[in-house]
């Protein structure tokens, strides 16, 4: 019996996420559907998702993209919302989401993003893959495809782009300083492994380059310095990440 369709769904794809899951989880309500994909998950994440919705998808994927797509394909809804664990809808925001998804003649809407390091709110100077002021989180089934890549995939969107929503997500991105500091090791390992495979990384001139060109735009162009030492920390991390990418893909094996 094939399921009926539904206006909206909302899809979360988790690796071992026990700790976030459930907060994120309980501010989907606005949603016909929750479709939960479990990477691989060896916590009790698959527990603290079956209390919130019978829609899981258990499987192993190498690549982030591929766990996306895998995600937005189980999703039944005319409309999906996708999102992710460290990250929370107000009310407010999933109220404007269902409001759009009702009557958008639109193909995709943008949605806003706070982004917080532990209860510290940040909102300038993100950016470079560090972070993220908006994306593309609300679309119509078949517009919204990532590419095979480990992290931060590329992004093929289709049809028409409708205004960016009012209202804004919330976004947990690091606990503390430590936090961030694994997140780029761990952000330029997935990514050195995928130069290694496709020989994408540019030169080592370039790179030394983007660590000025990218600082330059998160702390000037995108006012990071407002943020005080946030702001700087920010800065870096984008700054470095091509870099040390580069640099882990030349010099380490895998």
């Amino acid at each position: 019996m094939i399921a009926e369709p539904c206006v909206l769904s909302a899809v979360i794809s988790v690796r071992n996420e026990e700790d976030q899951l459930a907060d994120c989880l309980a501010t989907l309500s606005f949603a016909d559907e929750i479709v939960v994909l479990l990477d691989d998950c060896t916590d009790g994440s698959r527990e603290i998702a079956s209390r919130f919705t019978d829609r899981l998808v258990d499987g192993d994927w190498a690549l982030e993209g591929d766990r996306r797509n895998a995600g937005i394909e189980a999703c039944r809804g005319i409309w999906i919302f996708e999102i992710d664990a460290d990250e929370r809808v107000p009310e407010a925001l999933g109220a404007e989401i269902r409001r759009v998804a009702e009557t958008s003649s639109f193909d995709w809407h943008g949605i806003p993003v706070d982004n917080y390091i532990g209860d510290r709110l940040v909102r300038r100077g993100w950016g470079g893959s560090w972070g993220k002021p908006q994306y593309s989180g609300l679309f119509r089934r078949g517009v919204k495809r990532w590419g095979a890549q480990r992290l931060h995939p590329a992004l093929d969107l289709t049809g028409k782009p409708g205004p960016t929503l009012t209202n804004r997500l919330d976004h947990y991105v690091d606990r503390n300083i430590s936090d961030m500091i694994r997140r780029l090791d761990s952000y330029t390992s997935a990514r050195a492994r995928d130069i290694r495979e496709h020989g994408d990384g540019g030169s080592y001139a370039g790179n030394l380059r983007r660590v000025v060109t990218r600082f330059w735009k998160c702390y000037v162009s995108r006012r990071g310095y407002r943020e005080g030492k946030y702001g700087l920390l920010i800065a870096l991390c984008a700054a470095l990440y091509p870099l040390l990418s580069y640099l882990k893909a030349t010099l380490e094996d895998d």
